[in-house]
């Protein structure tokens, strides 16, 4: 078998991204970028990517300069490959960009078309992901569902309320109007947890784009321990090591970090340099699966918990089920629990959440079907 083309397809969502006050009324991403991988048996891979998909576009299609290491494009790189050689295909990729990669949109490409590649695998011996990887310790995951910060308590309570109607057993809030007013900022919380009771989860994504020094993060979650949030998100810079180093020694809050990061060589920096207590090592952003079952060992090495980033489309929730499957101990699946047509319609058979828990899909490779109508409809480049 072999690659006979790699293609980046931009969609856009006739919505914009935001959240109002119901849970239902949270609308989703704008513009998403689908990586498809092609072979000469028949079968295709697909992934969703979580960066800008018109500069991951020119990523996979650039062209290569001649026998100039590190200056090709994607595509150029993989034809006639073979798709069973992930992890060669993988260094192959990061070396050959890494004069204008290494990070950023580069390596978030190269985690979407890792994917591919794993769901190809997948679909040629027809055996799901996780078994690939090394085998499902479960056939089920705890979803939480993740969502946006509403800009008044009272707001928080009716968007609680309704998570809780739709069976989720765990909640996320995240960004928004957090971060604005430390009073607002307890009110807040305190409305979430009145209205989730005390044994639902509560999980606060603080947002890093909030400038706060190492203190300051101490105190914020010191102010929001009273209503036992199981973890606190990115409350620092994702680059600020040390910072993370003495909030997590100075807090008996959870304190995860990751969905930024990437690589096996970034989350090993995560956890000895800065002592997070949880990994979020996003399929899309990370590596791919490559990179993934990586970070998974070194977690369970170091004895850290590991909860996978995802947002995006129930593509890439798919695959982080797989990588939850694959672990010997799984805590969340983060579900986007947003209504635009680009997360909820893009497989033909979505996600359901049942009794507050996500299914791992046991169909050969990823497990879901993508929509190709809705590619179609939406697509403009």
């Amino acid at each position: 078998m072999k690659i006979i083309d790699v293609q980046v397809i931009v969609l856009k969502s006739p919505e914009s991204y935001g959240a109002s006050t119901r849970g239902e009324e949270v609308r989703g991403i704008k513009y998403l970028g689908i990586v498809k991988v092609q072979t000469d048996a028949g079968i295709s891979g697909y992934a969703d990517l979580e960066t800008q998909p018109h500069v991951a576009k020119a990523i996979v299609e650039a062209p290569s300069e001649g026998s100039v290491s590190g200056f090709f494009g994607l595509r150029s790189i993989l034809l006639g490959e073979d798709p069973f050689e992930v992890e060669r295909l993988w260094h192959k990729m990061y070396m050959g960009s890494v004069y204008y990669g290494r990070r950023g949109a580069v390596m978030q490409v190269i985690s979407g078309i890792d994917i591919a590649l794993w769901d190809i695998l997948g679909k040629a011996v027809r055996q799901p992901v996780f078994k690939l990887l090394g085998g499902g310790y479960r056939d089920k995951v705890m979803a939480y569902a993740s969502t946006l910060f509403r800009s008044t308590p009272e707001g928080m309570a009716d968007a609680s309320r309704w998570y809780l109607e739709q069976g989720y057993k765990a909640v996320k809030f995240g960004w928004g109007v957090f971060g604005e007013d430390p009073e607002r900022d307890v009110e807040l919380v305190l409305a979430a947890r009145k209205a989730l009771g005390d044994r639902t989860e509560l999980l606060i994504d603080s947002g890093w784009y909030v400038h706060r020094t190492a203190k300051e993060a101490i105190q914020m979650v010191k102010r929001l321990e009273q209503f036992r949030p199981f973890l606190i998100e990115e409350p620092l810079p994702p680059e600020d090591y040390e910072g993370y180093a003495q909030l997590s020694g100075a807090v008996d809050t959870l304190i995860a970090c990751g969905e930024q990061e990437a690589t096996e060589w970034g989350f090993n920096t995560l956890i000895e340099r800065a002592q997070i207590d949880v990994v979020q090592p996003d399929l899309s952003r990370c590596g791919g699966f490559t990179a993934g079952r990586k970070i998974v060992h070194m977690a369970e090495l170091h004895n850290r918990l590991c909860i996978p980033h995802s947002w995006t489309s129930d593509l890439l929730t798919a695959a982080s089920l797989h990588l939850n499957a694959f672990m010997r101990r799984a805590v969340f699946q983060e579900f986007n629990v947003t209504s635009g047509p680009l997360s909820r319609d893009l497989c033909v058979n979505p996600l359901q959440l049942e009794d507050g828990m996500l299914r791992i899909p046991q169909g050969p490779g990823l497990g879901v079907e993508v929509n190709e109508a809705t590619i179609e409809k939406y697509r403009v480049a």
